[in-house]
């Protein structure tokens, strides 16, 4: 006679938080500044704004862009304020950055709306395991709003956790 196996985690009050669902979806593309500079390093104000007016920006159509300027290269910060002005129109999202400062601010846009009403006195889980990239920011701010109100607050898979918090 065989026993008949059980699924205890989804029989229990446990609440698991994916960030991976918090992703948004699409291409992401890093611009660098200085492909619109004079020989890639220097910029000349009126070439760099001909330059601009004169590029295909409809190739980012939907894109998540980042607006990179290298170390290397010292540019005035209007510059890359110009260069976001034009993508604006087309992207889904332009940061002036890395495209870790990227998924930094897409995450961070979905946090601050997230709701930590329904995890109020749960037991919560972050779950470890992801299929796309989650930064650890994201990881962070999501137990900071959560460390408030939940009853215990760990980290990982339901078969291996790490306690981060419980209320006293």
């Amino acid at each position: 006679m065989s026993k008949e196996i059980v699924n205890r985690v989804s029989k229990s009050a446990l609440q698991v938080i994916d960030l991976e669902e918090f992703y948004q979806e699409g291409t992401r593309t890093q611009l660098s500044i200085a492909d619109f500079l004079d020989d890639g390093v220097v910029l000349r104000e009126q070439s760099f704004r001909e330059r601009l007016e004169n590029y295909a920006w409809e190739m980012y159509r939907n894109h998540l862009v980042a607006v990179y300027c290298p170390d290397a290269i010292i540019i005035p910060q209007w510059a890359s304020l110009l260069v976001v002005t034009y993508l604006q129109p087309v992207t889904k999202a332009v940061v002036v950055g890395t495209l870790q400062d990227l998924e930094h601010l897409l995450f961070t846009e979905k946090l601050v709306t997230f709701d930590t009403k329904p995890f109020i006195n749960g037991l919560v889980m972050i779950k470890g395991c992801s299929n796309k990239p989650v930064p650890q920011q994201a990881m962070g701010l999501l137990a900071a709003k959560l460390t408030p109100v939940v009853r215990k607050l760990s980290y990982g898979e339901a078969c291996s956790s790490v306690p981060l918090y419980k209320k006293p």
